[in-house]
């Protein structure tokens, strides 16, 4: 893959004004879901964090 390729590839911004109120809020709680298991993820990788932190110190 060259350059060109990688640059056509990169998302396009999505255009909110033309989405539906509905679509908005579908949106929305995806976002919301993702942000959810993202919390859960980062809480987890702490946690074998300090495990490993714990476990070395010694």
């Amino acid at each position: 893959m060259d350059w060109d390729e990688a640059e056509s590839r990169k998302p396009q911004p999505v255009k909110f004004d033309v989405m539906s109120i509905e679509d908005l809020e579908a949106r929305i709680e995806l976002l919301e879901s993702e942000i959810v298991t993202i919390r859960s993820v980062i809480r987890q990788k702490q946690a074998a964090r300090g495990a490993a932190d714990t476990f070395f110190k010694k």
